[in-house]
Order: C-alpha cells, then sequence, then structure tokens
C-alpha cells in the first residue's frame, strides 16, 4: 500500500509511455432539416383525409404529418403553407421531398 507522499508522486508523474491519440474528424450526414414556404393556405382536414400517409390531428398538433415513404423523409405541414422536411440525407432528396408534396397538394391550396 503506498503512503500519501508515494501516491501523490505517482500522480505527478507523466506516464511516458502514453501515446497522444489522433482525433478522427471523420463525419456522416444522417439527418438535415430543412424549411419551405410554398405561399399558399393548405386545407389540412381535406388533406389528411385524401392524401395516403397524412395524420393531422390538431387537438395533438397544429402541423400535419406527411410520410413520404419512398423518399424517405417527413414532412410538417402548416396551414400556413410552410413546411419542414426531415430524415433527408442530401438537398436533392429535400428537393425531391418539396416538389412530391407539392404534387400531392395541389388540389388542397387556396
Amino acid at each position: 500500500m503506498a503512503t500519501k507522499s508515494q501516491a501523490s508522486t505517482q500522480q505527478e508523474k507523466p506516464l511516458a509511455s502514453a501515446k497522444k491519440k489522433k482525433i478522427n474528424l471523420a463525419f456522416k450526414v444522417e439527418n438535415i432539416v430543412a424549411s419551405a414556404n410554398l405561399e399558399v393556405e393548405l386545407d389540412l382536414f381535406n388533406i389528411a383525409m385524401e392524401v395516403d400517409n397524412v395524420e393531422y390531428e390538431p387537438e395533438q398538433f397544429p402541423g400535419a404529418i406527411m410520410r413520404l415513404k419512398d423518399i424517405g423523409t417527413t414532412l410538417l405541414l402548416f396551414k400556413n403553407g410552410k413546411v419542414i422536411c426531415s430524415g433527408a440525407k442530401s438537398e436533392e432528396q429535400i428537393a425531391r421531398s418539396i416538389k412530391k408534396a407539392s404534387e400531392l397538394l395541389k388540389d388542397f391550396v387556396s
């Protein structure tokens, strides 16, 4: 068992055999979140009734949730035409999601 003076001496000595590790700066894009403004008013109730994979529960959340399973993204749709797209891994995937959503929503705008 080390005495107090021996313990403090041991703690003060740097480890001569310790090697510095390089910090890995690599990363992978997992999720991009983007916002858009369609500049139209959306009828969220009828969108949820007529468009597949759209949920709307205004008591729980003021936006409708549109899942674009073929693209792999989820969009939050708001009555004022604002859209939040999440789950994308690239800007191209976001662009495809916004374009597909606008095609699905064209009959429900005012």
